[in-house]
């Protein structure tokens, strides 16, 4: 399963009422890091399926999103579980990285 594109519209029934973790990347189609990172997360996206899930926010289209975040850089990854942010990082990271980060 390829990651979600998460919006405003369906932020709350795909992030904040999940039942598994949530890693979210905040990322743009300028962003060369972000670029990079991309076939990461839909790789991390199939290993992870039933496990938890992998969202895209575009922040170009997304600024409310990206704005409660706090997202000043990109690529950020967050991670939400049970509602609450419990993980945030910035920058590139590994699939390892990204994986310690929901948990797994």
């Amino acid at each position: 399963m390829a990651a979600l594109k998460i919006t405003r519209e369906n932020f709350n029934k795909e992030v904040m009422e999940s039942d598994v973790p949530v890693l979210l990347d905040f990322w743009a189609p300028w962003c060369g890091p972000c670029r990079m990172v991309g076939p990461i997360i839909d790789q991390l996206s199939e290993e992870v399926e039933g496990k938890a899930k992998i969202g895209k926010v575009n922040v170009d289209e997304q600024t409310e999103l990206a704005a409660a975040f706090r997202v000043s850089s990109i690529p950020t990854l967050a991670v939400v579980k049970d509602g609450k942010v419990t993980a945030i990082q910035i920058g590139a990271r590994s699939k390892n990285d990204m994986k310690n980060m929901l948990g797994l």
